[in-house]
């Protein structure tokens, strides 16, 4: 409660008007100041006293998380809260997503709030420092695969570099693979960003299949007879239900460990209090997603073993609670951190994992029903 109040009433207003409400300069700030938390230990030990004291350990493919509540890619592409993001109560990060080559992104302005709908469009265009630059950090931070160097597994999102040709991706996504495979806890490919021209066209069967298994394949090789690090494929909410069938039997077939679902939509539904911003280009988070980001993480969950990552909206414990219930192993947040703060860590972090959904007695019988309607 006190954390709540704290940063609705006092920290949030400040951040959104300093630097003249620009949300980029506002998150660039803050993750130097994150950086800054990590190199003091006392400092660190006092925010995992208030933030981090109800995380619920579980397992998801073969990795141990102290905590099933992660903040999602996009927040610290680079890394540089590495150090601080477990005592804020997170049980793991992804950092991302980063692509083989530096690039500086699309032009500015590329991040919009959207106050009253609680909700954020952005068209940053995967800017970053590229992976080797995150593979030296992570080095000096003394982070390799498993040894929980930070206290939670890392996990790290890679991306096609915008200047490669879409015939080329491959390639550019084994290269950050080969970069940074030794540094993570497993590897989310991003193919589902709708600010970078083309990528979405990855999700098509065909070249899903070969991109996944490529990497797949060269996960093993490098893993030179130790378990290879678990691929996880990021899928937009936007696809079909028929997209989400060939996109999962691609991924299942092609070995990859996991799915994460969903990444940012184009579509503009559920935002009327702020039509001026709805027609920035760009991907759309927070409370418009909610329950489209559901709808297909139950979809995926009804059709596979496989475990899923739910992000997407979860602005709330409620949120969360129907999000595990809808069949996800882990949950991510993004907008709905900017707009609770870790108090929605907190809260999330109480959540059952275990509750059965009260809606669905057999899964396997409804396996049919549309994504485009809640089961509950």
């Amino acid at each position: 409660m006190i954390i709540d109040l704290a940063y609705r009433g006092v920290l949030r207003p400040v951040l959104f008007r300093t630097y003249g409400g620009d949300p980029e300069r506002i998150h660039d700030k803050t993750l130097a100041a994150l950086a800054r938390i990590g190199r003091s230990r006392p400092a660190l030990t006092a925010l995992a006293i208030l933030c981090a004291r109800h995380r619920t350990p579980t397992s998801v493919a073969g990795i141990e998380f102290p905590g099933r509540i992660g903040l999602a890619a996009g927040m610290d592409k680079d890394g540089l809260g590495i150090r601080t993001w477990g005592s804020l109560g997170f049980g793991f990060i992804e950092l991302g997503t980063v692509t083989a080559q530096p690039q500086p992104g699309n032009d500015k302005p590329r991040l919009f709030r959207l106050t009253e709908s609680r909700a954020i469009i952005n068209r940053l265009g995967f800017n970053n420092l590229g992976a080797p630059a995150l593979a030296d950090r992570l080095a000096a931070t003394g982070i390799s695969r498993g040894n929980l160097a930070v206290g939670i597994p890392l996990g790290i999102s890679i991306g096609k570099t915008k200047d490669v040709p879409l015939d080329q991706a491959a390639e550019d996504y084994l290269a950050s693979l080969r970069c940074l495979a030794r540094y993570a806890d497993y590897l989310a490919i991003n193919v589902s960003s709708p600010n970078t021209p083309g990528l979405r066209s990855l999700q098509d069967a065909g070249i899903l299949a070969d991109l996944v298994s490529a990497l797949v394949n060269e996960a093993w090789r490098l893993a030179a007879g130790r378990p290879p690090v678990p691929i996880f494929v990021k899928v937009a909410p936007d696809l079909t239900e028929a997209a989400l069938e060939e996109a999962l039997r691609v991924c299942t077939d092609a070995g990859a460990e996991g799915l994460i679902a969903t990444n940012t939509t184009l579509a503009r539904d559920g935002i009327p209090a702020d039509q001026p911003l709805a027609a920035e280009a760009g991907g759309l988070s927070g409370a418009p997603l909610t329950a489209r980001a559901r709808q297909v993480v139950r979809f995926l969950a009804d059709r596979t073993t496989l475990p899923i990552i739910g992000v997407g909206g979860l602005m709330s414990r409620d949120d969360g609670q129907a999000m595990l219930d809808a069949g996800a192993s882990l949950l991510q947040i993004y907008t709905g951190y900017v707009y609770a703060g870790p108090s929605l860590v907190n809260d999330l972090n109480h959540l059952k994992p275990d509750r059965a959904p009260t809606c669905l007695k057999n899964r396997a019988s409804e396996a049919s029903t549309s994504p485009s309607g809640e089961l509950c």
